[in-house]
Order: structure tokens, then C-alpha cells, then sequence
């Protein structure tokens, strides 16, 4: 399985350098092109995705995730930081398993 990424060109500097090598540059015209190049791909088993392109995405990598179980979809925000309300999967789940909010 890979690890692989979908984000912006900044964010993917900082992701080659953590030693991921298979980057999808997204910007507001390619991102559900790429995602459907993604999810069609079987062998990427944790993907990295910036938080402004989960939003742009929405209802499509809700429906995926719903329906499979690879690639992980990690949420990270981007050179600028966390979007204002958004609601991070991971977190999401492990508040509901755990039953209560971690915070830093």
C-alpha cells in the first residue's frame, strides 16, 4: 500500500519532504478530477488531504467513505491552517468510540 497526497503546491513541498512521493496537485479546477483518479486506485492505503480541498470535495469523499474502507483519508490543513469549523474526520470517530473530545 502507498501513501499518497491531495493537496495544493505548498502543502505538497512539505509532503515530499516527509517522504511522500505520490502527490495529486489540486486547485479549484482539478480537485474532482483527481479525486476520481484516486478512488480509483486500489493500491493507495492512507491518502493526506488538505481541509479546503475536503470542503470543495464534500459530498463525494463523504459517499466514498461511507462505501470503502481504503485509502484512510487523513485531513490536514494547509500552509494557512485549520478552516474555521471545519469538522475532522478522525477526530470525529475517535470522539464517537472514546466518548469524549481530545484537545491539544
Amino acid at each position: 500500500m502507498k501513501i499518497a497526497g491531495l493537496c495544493d503546491k505548498d502543502t505538497a513541498v512539505g509532503l515530499r519532504l516527509a517522504g511522500i512521493h505520490e502527490l495529486y496537485i489540486a486547485d479549484e479546477n482539478n480537485a474532482k478530477d483527481l479525486w476520481a483518479q484516486i478512488s480509483e486506485n486500489n493500491k493507495i492505503g492512507i491518502l493526506f488531504v488538505t481541509e479546503k480541498i475536503v470542503d470543495a470535495l464534500g459530498k463525494h469523499i463523504k459517499d466514498y467513505r461511507i462505501q470503502n474502507n481504503l485509502p484512510i483519508i487523513v485531513e490536514i490543513p494547509d500552509k494557512k491552517g485549520r478552516v474555521e469549523g471545519h469538522v475532522d474526520f478522525v477526530s470525529h470517530l475517535i470522539k464517537k468510540a472514546v466518548g469524549i473530545e481530545i484537545k491539544k
